[in-house]
């Protein structure tokens, strides 16, 4: 069995715009400006990319299941018609309360990625916005990079403005994250000078 390096991505916040209200509908979706061209480059330099998603929002009762991998099959192909590739997905659909393994800031979702496609989860990275995200990267062994894009989210009904909220999950992370970039060009512009990954 092979153990391939991935590149792991959380997907609200760090591939489309993220929302407070959820991204229920394709029509809400919004890729972030530089999401095409950094998945290109990863695809070009021979590097998987996988999404790791939680979706609560499924669970919540916003929207159905049927509607979300409809979501992420148009994100899918949008991405490869860019020439990028997304190998594989996966998602939690469960609510924060119900104590899924899946779930971030558990790992579960990430065991699952490398036993179903041969990933060697401690050759990875994860780039991800949220504790959450940098949390479940650490426990299943890969190099994390924390994303500032939360910065950009006006405040809301009880949430601080973004700025707050960057300053907020990187003080819940159990470890802090191995590097911080200001967006997913520069989290490509790491992962490419990593070890592991530059003569690839």
């Amino acid at each position: 069995m092979r153990k391939q390096p991935a590149v792991f991505l959380d997907r609200d916040g760090v591939i489309n715009a993220d929302s407070y209200e959820y991204v229920k509908s394709w029509d809400e979706f919004r890729f972030r400006t530089d999401t095409l061209k950094s998945l290109r480059q990863l695809h070009e330099a021979a590097i998987e990319a996988y999404v790791i998603t939680n979706q609560s929002g499924v669970g919540r009762g916003y929207f159905s299941e049927r509607i979300l991998l409809g979501i992420l099959t148009r994100m899918r192909m949008g991405i490869a018609a860019a020439g990028g590739l997304i190998h594989g997905i996966e998602y939690c659909p469960h609510g924060p309360d119900e104590g899924c393994w899946c779930r971030k800031p558990q790992p579960g979702s990430l065991f699952t990625a490398a036993a179903k496609y041969g990933l060697d989860l401690r050759r990875s990275v994860f780039v991800g916005d949220s504790c959450g995200d940098i949390n479940a990267g650490h426990a299943a062994g890969c190099t994390t990079i924390f994303l500032t894009t939360r910065s950009e989210l006006p405040p809301h009904q009880g949430f601080p403005e973004g700025v707050a909220q960057v300053t907020d999950h990187l003080s819940r992370c159990i470890v802090p994250p191995d590097y911080v970039a200001e967006s997913l060009s520069q989290a490509v512009d790491i992962i490419l000078a990593l070890p592991g990954f530059a003569q690839r």
